[in-house]
């Protein structure tokens, strides 16, 4: 077993937005570095391309004209800052009623 790098920056249920690209998102899942397909990663351009090694996030995310699910390397989020929920429809399903600007992760209860 391999002992990510570092810890994630981020957390679920915080409102983020990527450095580059128009779009924000809220934290559902992270992984300690990156956990998708081959085919994925090398359909990034090789200049931009993040380095593996590090946290990725799974985010509900969204831009002016629609809604998706993204997976986003930590180099490429900032936090955002704009106090604004986010509203994409599984939002709601997965967290508790925004406030003071995240997300409330609800207790499951087994």
């Amino acid at each position: 077993m391999r002992i990510p790098s570092k810890t994630a920056k981020y957390s679920l249920g915080q409102v983020v937005r990527h450095r580059e690209h128009p779009f924000r998102g809220v934290v559902f899942d992270v992984d300690p570095e990156f956990a998708n397909t081959e085919e994925w990663y090398e359909s990034i351009p090789e200049d931009s391309r993040p380095s593996r090694n590090q946290p990725f996030y799974h985010l509900y995310a969204e831009t002016e004209a629609t809604y998706y699910v993204a997976y986003v390397s930590e180099q490429n989020l900032m936090l955002d800052v704009s106090g604004e929920p986010i509203d994409h429809p599984e939002v709601d399903e997965m967290f508790g009623e925004f406030e003071d600007g995240r997300y409330p992760v609800p207790v499951c209860l087994n």
